[in-house]
């Protein structure tokens, strides 16, 4: 049964990031790249919260429930807000190593357009956010133990397995807003990143009420994803012609830089 538990959880997690990976970026090496790099902006970002979180901890008194509480909200905040300042400076050298890219290149197009950088490093992010939220539990549950046996919720390793499939796709959809709003400084879309993001840390207070953050975090998914779906180009029409197999270029897949 721990077995089953963990390869589903990890199914239901990993699932369809692994299968946008194969699809979409596995068979272009520069993608890979790009996505490597993206996952190693966030390592850091986390090392930097970690390392404020670990000092803030040391000087503060750790016999107050009300300061350690205070302290988990500071790291919650201070984490998101180092994720997103990580991404604007990934994206500031994105745009570099494009223009150094192009100077390089033969072609008048660039290598790589902005809504695939876009939305590589944005599963980047979402991977190695994904793996960290997740990994620890997935070793858990392969036992010994059962789950629930002192009154606990028996969903956990569902529950987290669901929320870490969301938090990945959410990076993605992010990214892909994230980068057209700085793109055409659209400001505001940034900010709505930004929300977005504190809002969906923020309801992880809630468990073990897991109804309480995976519902809301389900809703923000869905807008995010038809808000990045529409900003990556997206219509209902070519939906419809991928839908039904008779469009070859949809969207990001094989999508060329003009």
């Amino acid at each position: 049964m721990t077995a089953a538990v963990f390869f589903g959880c990890t199914f239901i997690a990993f699932g369809p990031a692994v299968s946008l990976f194969l699809f979409t970026i596995a068979r272009e090496p520069l993608r890979v790249i790009f996505l490597i790099a993206g996952a190693f902006f966030w390592l850091v970002s986390l090392l930097l919260a970690s390392l404020v979180w670990f000092i803030s901890v040391q000087i503060s008194n750790k016999e107050s429930a009300s300061q350690q509480k205070g302290l988990l909200i500071f790291g919650v905040v201070l984490s998101v807000l180092l994720q997103e300042t990580f991404r604007f400076a990934y994206y500031k050298l994105l745009k570099k190593a494009n223009e150094g890219l192009l100077a390089l290149s033969q072609e008048e197009t660039m290598p790589i357009s902005i809504r695939q950088l876009a939305y590589v490093s944005g599963l980047g992010f979402g991977f190695m956010s994904g793996a960290f939220s997740v990994v620890n539990i997935l070793a858990d549950s392969v036992g010994p133990g059962t789950v629930g046996i002192h009154g606990d919720s028996q969903h956990y390793f569902l529950s987290s397995a669901f929320m870490t499939m969301a938090i990945i796709l959410l990076h993605m959809f992010w990214g892909v807003i994230f980068f057209d709003g700085c793109e055409k400084q659209r400001w505001l879309a940034v900010a709505a990143v930004v929300a977005t993001h504190l809002l969906v840390s923020s309801l992880t207070f809630q468990n073990p009420q897991y109804v309480s953050s995976l519902v809301p975090t389900y809703i923000i998914m869905f807008f995010m994803g038809v808000w990045a779906f529409y900003t990556a180009g997206g219509s209902l029409r070519n939906l419809k012609l991928c839908l039904t197999c008779k469009d070859k270029d949809f969207l990001l897949a094989n999508h060329r830089p003009r």
